[in-house]
């Protein structure tokens, strides 16, 4: 085991990941490891990003979730996610419901990047929130959320804007924060009975 050392997962990384996420050493250092034999480049395509999402999401459509997902995280733009920016996508998407994760979601939903959401925006993020739900599910949606059209209405409710006006960010941080529904609206949560 000559060249172990080569691959470990560096000591600023490490620090900034145990601060910045849920994760301790162990899961980072197994999270690399992983990291490493999936891509040996050290690099995720949004193809091998979409394969590692779908698993999350055995009985549904994660593809174009995911694709949001990515364009979300790839914060530098070069079309590909590095460790740490594969790692806090994680750990955004699975836990917590600090501002971090409102920001993220933001840049989640402002597909167009251009600092603002639309309702269309809104629309196009909550068909793709859609897809994750298990088919089996979709009965047990409120009336006024069974389809993405009535989840973005919904959602967009909360924010006291007309259909063509734009949110800035700090405005739907602040709608989603004085808003249980809103949160919950914002995101996948499977249902449990």
């Amino acid at each position: 085991m000559g060249n172990a050392k080569s691959s470990a997962i560096s000591k600023e990384i490490l620090e900034d990941l145990k601060l910045n996420t849920k994760f301790t050493e162990n899961e980072l250092c197994q999270w690399y490891e992983n990291f490493q034999k999936q891509c040996p480049t050290g690099r995720i395509s949004p193809e091998e990003f979409e394969t590692i999402y779908a698993r999350f999401f055995p009985d549904s459509d994660a593809k174009t979730y995911a694709q949001h997902v990515f364009r979300s995280f790839d914060t530098n733009e070069d079309g590909t996610l590095d460790f740490k920016e594969y790692i806090i996508a994680l750990h955004m998407t699975s836990s917590g419901k600090t501002t971090r994760k409102l920001e993220w979601a933001f840049s989640l939903f402002d597909v167009d990047k251009n600092g603002y959401i639309t309702k269309t925006e809104v629309e196009v993020i909550c068909q793709a929130i859609f897809n994750l739900i298990p088919k089996e599910d979709l009965p047990k949606l409120p009336a006024d959320e069974n389809t993405p059209e009535k989840r973005a209405n919904k959602l967009w409710g909360f924010f006291e804007k007309s259909d063509n006006d734009r949110l800035a960010e700090g405005e739907f941080i602040k709608g989603v924060t004085e808003n249980e529904n809103a949160m919950r609206l914002i995101h996948y949560e499977p249902i449990t009975d």
